[in-house]
C-alpha cells in the first residue's frame, strides 16, 4: 500500500505516483521490481562489508544512501513532506531531525550487559518502533531499518535474523506497536535475536 500523499508535490512523474528515478522507469510495478533487485544486492554487500559509523543518525542516513543511490537523487536525505500509511501518521517532516537525533543518541549509549533475553528484546522493539515512527525517508525506510539494526545488533554481540519471523506477522506487529501494543513486536524480536556465541556454537555442530 502506497503512502498517503499528494504525489504531484513530491518527486513523482507528472500525473503519476511513480517516483522520479535515475533509470527513468515510469511504471510503478516495474520500478518496484528493479528497486527490489538492486537493493537486495546492496543488502548482501552490506552483510559482507558493513558501512562503518557511530550508530548515530548520520550513520543511518549513509546506509540509506548506499542502498538507494543508484535509483534516487535524494537517497540519504530526510523527506520534506508529511505522510501516513495504513492509518499510521509518521513524524512530521520538520520534526524528523530533532526526533532522530534524540533516538539515535539513546541507541549509541545503549548497553545490553546484564539484560535477560526478554529484556533485550523489549528494548530493541522499542528502538525499532521509535525509528519506524520517525520514518525519515521518502521511500526505503523498512529496508534501511533492517540493515541498520542487523549491524547494530552485531555490534552488541548478537545476530538479528528476521527470517525467523513471518514477514506478514512482523508487519502486523509493527502496526500494533503504533497503537501502543508492543507484545507482538517484542515476541518477534525474541525469536529473531540470537547471541553471537550461540550462533557460532550451532554452526560448529
Amino acid at each position: 500500500m502506497a503512502y498517503s500523499i499528494d504525489a504531484s508535490s513530491d518527486h513523482c512523474y507528472e500525473g503519476t505516483t511513480c517516483l522520479i528515478n535515475k533509470l527513468n522507469i515510469r511504471n510503478e510495478e516495474k520500478l518496484a521490481e528493479v528497486e527490489a533487485a538492486i537493493v537486495l544486492g546492496k543488502v548482501t554487500r552490506l552483510d559482507q562489508n558493513p558501512i562503518q559509523g557511530a550508530f548515530d543518525f548520520e550513520h543511518y542516513k549513509r546506509i540509506h544512501q548506499f542502498l538507494f543511490c543508484d535509483l534516487y537523487d535524494w537517497a540519504g536525505q530526510i523527506r520534506k513532506i508529511d505522510f501516513s500509511k495504513k492509518g499510521t501518521v509518521f513524524t512530521p517532516a520538520n520534526e524528523i531531525q530533532s526526533c532522530a537525533d534524540a533516538c539515535f543518541k539513546r541507541i549509541q549509549s545503549f548497553c545490553a550487559d546484564g539484560l535477560s533475553h526478554h529484556e533485550l528484546s523489549v528494548e530493541v522493539a522499542d528502538f525499532y518502533h521509535t525509528v519506524n515512527m520517525i520514518h525519515p525517508f521518502r521511500e526505503g525506510n523498512g529496508r534501511t531499518q533492517r540493515a541498520f539494526f542487523s549491524q547494530w545488533m552485531q555490534h552488541l554481540g548478537y545476530r538479528l535474523d528476521l527470517t525467523a519471523v513471518d514477514p506478514d506477522e512482523f508487519m502486523v506487529a509493527t502496526i500494533y506497536a503504533t497503537q501502543g501494543v508492543m507484545d507482538q513486536l517484542v515476541d518477534c524480536f525474541e525469536r529473531a535475536i540470537q547471541p553471537m556465541q550461540l550462533q557460532m556454537n550451532m554452526s560448529m555442530l
